[in-house]
């Protein structure tokens, strides 16, 4: 994902980019094949180029030590003046296992989030529990919340891992996933699909119960399929309605920045997440700007963290601010 978004951007500033990816397809870990090959052709379109799968065997630097090549597995050289690496995440366990905790990919913890020493929390990038490091802050949250109350000895709760999404944040291209959008066995598959229009969907359901969700072109449910996939509803009665998401029910479809469609975010709960970055939900919001006179986006950015990421929030933010103070928000017209 890091690694697509910095390509958008030196393409933008006139490089001739090629992407190498060691997988398939783009984002398999995020999205199906289909999705990502919509994905490839549309940065294609662009003028980004692929090789895919590839695997980097060397950089090959010239006299002054800059490099002027790159060598793959198959014996193939591209000429590069640049380099770009997407990396991911690195847990920073030293400490941890200088002090003997047992650590793998991340220091290891147990659903209350201590370590094999009681006395020794441990959350966010640098955990692992279950065997997944989250490199996002709602799981931090998630996890801080239940080891505040496990500390604080206010109730007993358990961290039994997170539902995450992913949305693409290169200008123009709506993408979307959340939960298993790959499916397996015991599950069922719903599907849409129009090359021609670039929209893409993708449901899987497991037992009656909303699983995962893979949207392209058309994510303006995105928000509503992942409140089913983490709240794990019983979808049986709605489920000749469920391809046409939130609108198919009535509801109105929820969507944000860089979405089509009018938002509604009237129809939303307060308990719904609007920042996935930050986990920041509707009623978060609405009581910052009550509580503090907040008229402004950038005035709801610095009390609440919504937005203030990655910016895909953005508008929705703003139709909330424009639902709750009306004419007096501090918003750019459309």
């Amino acid at each position: 994902l890091l690694g697509l978004e910095a390509a958008n951007g030196l393409k933008l500033r006139g490089m001739d980019v090629t992407v190498v990816h060691i997988g398939d397809w783009l984002m398999e870990r995020q999205l199906d094949k289909t999705a990502g090959t919509l994905l490839q052709s549309a940065l294609e379109s662009r003028g980004l180029k692929f090789l895919l799968p590839k695997q980097t065997a060397e950089l090959i630097g010239n006299d002054e030590g800059r490099v002027k090549a790159v060598r793959f597995a198959d014996g193939e050289v591209i000429p590069a003046d640049l380099v770009v690496m997407a990396a991911g995440i690195r847990p920073n366990s030293e400490l941890a296992e200088q002090a003997g905790l047992p650590c793998n990919r991340g220091i290891l913890v147990n659903d209350t989030l201590q370590t094999y020493d009681p006395r020794i929390y441990a959350v966010g990038e640098c955990a692992n529990h279950r065997g997944t490091a989250y490199g996002l802050v709602a799981p931090l949250f998630e996890q801080a919340k239940v080891c505040a109350n496990h500390l604080a000895m206010l109730g007993f709760s358990r961290y039994l891992g997170s539902v995450t999404s992913t949305k693409l944040k290169v200008t123009g291209i709506d993408l979307f996933s959340a939960g298993d959008f790959i499916g397996g066995e015991g599950t069922e598959t719903i599907t849409l699909s129009d090359p021609i229009g670039g929209v893409y969907k993708k449901l899987v359901i497991k037992d009656d119960v909303l699983v995962g969700a893979c949207l392209y072109g058309d994510t303006a449910d995105g928000g509503w399929y992942f409140r089913q996939v983490r709240e794990g509803q019983n979808v049986a009665q709605i489920r000749d309605h469920l391809m046409f998401g939130a609108a198919g029910l009535g509801e109105g479809a929820i969507g944000d920045a860089g979405h089509q469609g009018q938002s509604k975010a009237m129809s939303m709960p307060d308990d719904m997440e609007v920042c996935g970055c930050n986990g920041v939900c509707k009623g978060t919001i609405v009581k910052a700007i009550q509580e503090h006179g907040l008229f402004s986006v950038d005035e709801v950015k610095k009390h609440t963290k919504a937005a203030s990421s990655c910016g895909s929030c953005t508008g929705l933010v703003e139709q909330i601010l424009i639902n709750t103070v009306g004419g007096a928000a501090d918003v750019k017209p459309k």
